[in-house]
């Protein structure tokens, strides 16, 4: 792929950007794209009750800000395009609207040809903006979705634990990134401001907390006060309001209860002192730690199962409160470099 080639494809990938942000902004024109872009949003919802509008919008939004010319050109500077096209399998996740798009974008953006096999979670918001991308790029290298991965050359996969095992064996052969299951953590200290707070629980209650980026485990420092937590969780009430979450949270409140196990609770989230870093929907996983060398060992000997760290500034690797679900093109799932593992 030339230089022009590829300065091409980045005109074109920063035109859906622009396309984004030109709907989301209610400009009912958008290039002719509003109808369809709309369509997509009403479809997917109506597939996947966990596909809101507003969700979809969110994740809209965040590509929307991403796919600027300027910030497309910074990221890929690091980079050059693969020397000999080849064909990438992907297997995309469904949890979130939109959530392998990055892959795809990686892997076109390095020259390769996709094979895309879609969750059936997501099968139409993804399609969509390939194909404004390519109605503004003459470059674009070919893909197609598959309901089977034949003839391959690399993988990228993501899954559950299981399948991410399956996958790694089936496909041991040829280079690959099999993604397994992972998920956040917020650490909260006696100087965290409410305010702060009010920002975690974007990064709790953001697409439901379905997402790998989401906190579903707590770290306190011992005496801090519960109520402060539920308090300043209470903008995202209205979330009980959703049917599927609803069902969620009555039948973990149902077994907490069965099993007389000690829980908090608000009325649309359950707290309980546990240690484990993954919990059902609707639960909040906490722990109390003296020293925050307490917290830096626990994460370290569970880094890979830890997508994101929220915390202060002052914690090493930690992300500011409420930026989790905002990622940066350099922030590739389970921290593996996807373009320059399709460069070589």
């Amino acid at each position: 792929m030339s230089p022009e080639e590829r300065n091409n494809m980045v005109s074109g990938l920063a035109a859906v950007g622009g396309v984004l942000r030109r709907f989301l902004q209610g400009e009912t024109s958008s290039e002719g794209y509003a109808e369809a872009l709309n369509t997509a949003m009403r479809v997917s919802e109506a597939e996947n009750s966990w596909f809101t509008q507003d969700n979809i919008r969110l994740a809209l939004e965040n590509w929307a800000e991403l796919l600027t010319e300027e910030k497309l050109t910074s990221w890929l500077s690091a980079y050059s395009p693969a020397a000999v096209p080849k064909t990438v399998g992907l297997i995309l996740a469904g949890n979130l609207p939109l959530v392998g798009f990055q892959d795809v974008v990686c892997t076109l953006l390095s020259g390769h040809r996709a094979h895309i096999k879609l969750s059936s979670k997501d099968r139409h918001l993804i399609p969509l903006l390939l194909k404004i991308w390519r109605e503004h790029s003459k470059n674009l290298p070919e893909y197609e979705f598959v309901e089977k991965l034949n003839g391959i050359d690399l993988l990228i996969g993501t899954g559950s634990d299981n399948t991410a095992s399956y996958l790694a064996y089936y496909f041991s052969k040829i280079p690959n990134i099999t993604r397994k299951n992972r998920t956040s953590v917020g650490v909260i200290t006696n100087e965290t401001t409410d305010e702060e707070i009010q920002h975690l629980s974007h990064d709790i209650f953001q697409y439901f907390g379905l997402g790998c980026r989401n906190v579903s485990r707590l770290f306190l420092p011992e005496g801090f006060p519960l109520d402060r937590i539920f308090t300043n969780l209470t903008q995202y009430q209205h979330i009980i309001n959703h049917n599927a979450y609803a069902n969620n949270y009555d039948y973990n409140k149902a077994i907490f209860l069965l099993n007389r196990d000690l829980f908090w609770d608000n009325n649309f989230v359950m707290m309980r002192e546990e240690n484990s870093l993954f919990g059902p929907l609707s639960v909040i996983n906490f722990s109390y730690y003296s020293t925050l060398q307490e917290v830096e060992q626990f994460i370290t000997e569970h880094t890979h199962e830890i997508q994101c760290v929220v915390g202060p500034a002052d914690l090493p690797n930690a992300i500011p409160y409420g930026t989790a679900q905002k990622p940066s093109l350099t922030d590739y799932a389970d921290g593996v470099d996807v373009m320059q593992f399709l460069m070589t």
